[in-house]
């Protein structure tokens, strides 16, 4: 008889193993969802890393400065939709101060672009241009 009493007491009831399992899962939900997080900003970080080569690629590749023209450009580039515009730079440093006989005039460079799954950049840079006779 108390052999058999010896063997009753041993291992874990049905009720322990359900609590154990409860605070297993209890720990492991935090931590699935801190995962999710760190691969959503992961993800997020390779898509502006594509974008931002994509347009360090089309900046390298605008025309020289003297031929730098004002107007708008368009197109793809590795799944990526871009559209540069080049204006006038809209200063009042550039308008109004600065002396009509200077060698170069502003032009802004705005350039926007559209990854294949929706995120967008949007950089504007200004870029001297020698000044046509007029």
């Amino acid at each position: 008889m108390s052999r058999r009493n010896c063997s009753d007491i041993a291992g874990f009831t049905l009720i322990e193993a359900l609590v154990a399992l409860a605070i297993v899962a209890a720990v492991l939900s935090p931590i699935a969802a801190v995962i999710a997080t760190s691969v959503k900003g992961t993800r997020s970080i390779d898509q502006r890393l594509a974008l931002t080569g994509a347009a360090e690629m089309l900046l390298a590749e605008l025309p020289a400065r003297n031929l730098l023209k004002a107007g708008q450009q368009s197109g793809e580039l590795a799944g990526h939709r871009w559209r540069i515009d080049v204006s006038p730079a809209n200063t009042s440093a550039a308008n109004d101060d600065a002396p009509q006989n200077t060698r170069f005039v502003p032009l802004a460079v705005t350039m926007r672009l559209q990854a294949p799954n929706g995120p967008a950049i949007q950089l504007t840079t200004v870029r001297l241009v020698p000044r046509t006779a007029e």
